[in-house]
């Protein structure tokens, strides 16, 4: 089915104001279309703790954040202010441990003020500048979702039946709005992504605002859809890919690439960039929430009283498992997606997608990379 083009509003649920910054409430979207309101810092980081955002929601509420943080050390003197953004910072960073984005987007910030340029700067000069390197970083992560996007698009066939696990966000929207352009239907396969219905909600509800009319799954009956073709490719988003290869992700998503393989199905995994400091998945933590949220759909329990809930937010998938990990820069081998940096940036969406031939600019990396 051919979307409508439009953009859905998760794109745009980070919002600041001159009061503060409001976020809209995932945990209720789409019934109600409630925002948070955050006037400190510190509201920002217990809306992030507790799934006021979630996907790439966390990493704009923390741009927003970070210039929060800078509103409030604006009659801070130098040196002072300086701490109190490298605090705010540590604060944000914590919120979630698993997700990397946070920590890219804070350190990029503070690279480019306290920790560089501005490292002797009032309050009242860092507000300013604190604000302009947020957006900028919002703005550069935007665009390299766009190229993302076009990436992905590139390895879809028209006609595609996707199954989605947990909520994609921008990158999702960013490949379907890229195969839009294509001229390529797709159809899409939502698992409800327990407990917080993340892909029931979010991914289906999206999907319908742009013009599908998604099917959702339990998660449990990943392996039955693919087995009765109710899709032919699985396409999942990631918070964090390590340097050889290893996708952590929305606990879940390794059951998804298990039956993937089992039933001959591509597994594309849509990340940003691999991260430089998770050389393994040994260098990731896994976060793990309260097993009462497990208990509980919506607020309300769905378990009986006496038992007691197990809950790690995110699982592993190994390399052998994943067909693609397109990032901003192309589409990988999970075993070289080290190659995205030595891509540079613009490269030609064909050549990445594919992999790289001898004349590409990934063929030239991976020749690079083998030597």
């Amino acid at each position: 089915m051919s979307g409508t083009g439009s953009t859905p509003i998760l794109a745009d649920s980070v919002r600041m104001t001159p009061e503060g910054v409001d976020i809209l409430d995932r945990r209720v979207y789409p019934f109600e279309r409630r925002w948070v309101h955050c006037a400190t810092v510190e509201d920002v980081a217990v809306a992030i703790e507790q799934m006021v955002t979630q996907s790439h929601g966390p990493l704009f509420a923390a741009t927003a954040g970070m210039t929060l943080a800078a509103r409030e050390t604006r009659h801070a003197g130098p040196g002072t202010a300086a701490g109190m953004l490298r605090a705010a910072g540590r604060r944000l960073i914590s919120t979630r441990p698993t997700n990397h984005h946070i920590r890219d987007a804070v350190t990029a910030i503070l690279s480019a003020t306290v920790d560089g340029p501005l490292a002797l700067a009032s309050g009242q000069e860092l507000a300013g500048a604190v604000a302009e390197a947020a957006q900028a970083y919002d703005a550069g992560y935007r665009a390299g979702v766009g190229a993302l996007g076009r990436h992905a698009a590139g390895l879809l066939e028209d006609g595609a039946r996707v199954l989605t696990h947990c909520w994609g966000d921008a990158f999702l929207v960013a490949a379907i709005q890229a195969a839009e352009r294509m001229g390529k239907r797709l159809e899409f396969v939502c698992t409800e992504t327990r407990p917080y219905l993340q892909g029931a909600r979010l991914t289906a509800a999206t999907l319908v605002e742009m013009g599908y009319r998604p099917t959702v799954i339990t998660d449990g009956m990943v392996p039955s859809a693919l087995a009765d073709g109710l899709a032919d490719v699985a396409m999942v988003a990631s918070d964090r890919v390590t340097m050889d290869g290893h996708v952590v992700n929305k606990v879940g998503t390794l059951a998804v690439a298990l039956a993937a393989q089992a039933f001959g199905a591509p597994m594309y995994v849509l990340a940003h960039a691999p991260d430089p400091l998770s050389p393994s998945a040994a260098d990731v933590e896994i976060e793990h929430r309260d097993g009462e949220e497990v208990l509980h759909v919506l607020g309300a329990r769905t378990a009986a009283e006496g038992t007691k809930g197990y809950y790690p937010a995110f699982d592993t998938t190994p390399p052998h498992l994943v067909t693609r990990i397109v990032t901003e820069r192309g589409a990988f081998e999970p075993a070289r997606v080290s190659d995205h940096f030595a891509v540079p940036h613009g490269a030609p969406a064909a050549d990445a997608a594919t992999g790289g031939g001898p004349g590409s600019a990934a063929g030239a990396a991976t020749d690079a990379a083998a030597r």
